[in-house]
C-alpha cells in the first residue's frame, strides 16, 4: 500500500500548497474536497512562502558575492601586512631602524619571523598592530616604511574590514530569513497535514487508484515501498507485452 509523506523542504511545502489552491480554483465549489477556509488558508500560506524564499534567495546570493570579494579582500590583507613586517624586519637588520622600535608593532625585539596570519582575526590584529606601531615610530621623528607604505597598508587593511563587515551583515540577514521559513513550518505543516486528510476523506469511497490519482493532484505525495516498486514495473512492463 503506498504511503503519504509530508514534504521536508521549502520548495516541497510551497509545490503542495500550489497544487491544492490551484487544482481548487479548478473544480466546482461544491466539488471542493478540502474546507474552503483550508483552501484561503493556504493561498496566505503560500503567499507567505514565496515571499520568505524570495528574501532568502536575495540574502543569500548577496552573500555569496560578498564572500568572494571579502576572501579575496582577506587575501591581499594578509600579504599586504606580511609584506610590511618583512620590510620593517629587513630595516632593522641592515641597521636603518632601531631594533628597539619593533615592540611598538607588537614584535619581539630579537624575532624576525613574520607572525601568523593564517585566521581572519590574526589579520585583524596584526593590521591594527602595524599601523599604529608605524605610527607611533614616525612621531619620534622615525623615517617611514616604503614599499609598501603604511597609507597603503591602511587602504588595504580598511577595505578588509569593511569587506568584513559587510560579510557579517550578509551573514545575519540570511540566518534572519531562513529562521523566518523556519517558523512558518509551525503553520503550514499543520494546515498541509489538514488540507490532505480532508482531500483523502473526500474521495475514500473510490477506487484505491483513482482515489490515489485525485489526491495526488491536490498535492498529497504518494510513495511506493520496495516491494510495491517491483510489481508496478512489472505489471507495467507485461502490460507493454501485450
Amino acid at each position: 500500500m503506498p504511503y503519504r509523506r509530508l514534504p521536508n523542504t521549502e520548495q516541497a511545502r510551497l509545490r503542495s500548497l500550489q497544487m491544492a489552491v490551484e487544482e481548487g480554483e479548478r473544480v466546482n465549489y461544491l466539488d471542493l474536497p478540502y474546507s474552503y477556509s483550508l483552501k484561503n488558508e493556504a493561498a496566505n500560506a503560500m503567499q507567505q512562502i514565496e515571499q520568505a524564499l524570495h528574501t532568502y534567495q536575495i540574502a543569500l546570493d548577496s552573500q555569496v558575492v560578498s564572500g568572494k570579494k571579502y576572501v579575496s579582500d582577506l587575501k591581499t590583507a594578509r600579504l599586504y601586512i606580511s609584506h610590511f613586517i618583512q620590510v620593517l624586519n629587513m630595516s632593522v637588520q641592515r641597521g636603518e631602524i632601531k631594533k628597539t622600535m619593533k615592540p611598538l608593532y607588537g614584535l619581539s625585539i630579537d624575532d624576525y619571523n613574520v607572525p601568523d596570519l593564517s585566521t581572519e582575526e590574526s589579520v585583524v590584529v596584526w593590521g591594527e598592530r602595524i599601523i599604529k606601531g608605524e605610527e607611533q615610530r614616525l612621531n619620534k621623528s622615525g623615517s617611514p616604511i616604503y614599499n609598501p607604505s603604511i597609507a597603503k597598508v591602511k587602504a588595504i587593511y580598511d577595505i578588509f574590514l569593511e569587506s568584513k563587515s559587510n560579510q557579517k551583515n550578509l551573514q545575519f540577514l540570511t540566518r534572519r530569513a531562513t529562521e523566518r521559513l523556519e517558523e512558518l513550518h509551525a503553520t503550514v505543516d499543520p494546515l498541509i497535514l489538514k488540507i490532505w486528510n480532508q482531500v483523502e476523506e473526500h474521495y475514500r469511497n473510490l477506487p484505491a487508484e483513482e482515489r490515489r490519482k485525485r489526491c495526488a493532484a491536490f498535492g498529497i505525495c504518494y510513495y511506493l515501498r520496495k516491494g510495491e516498486k517491483d510489481a508496478l514495473q512489472a505489471s507495467e512492463e507485461k502490460s507493454q507485452e501485450e
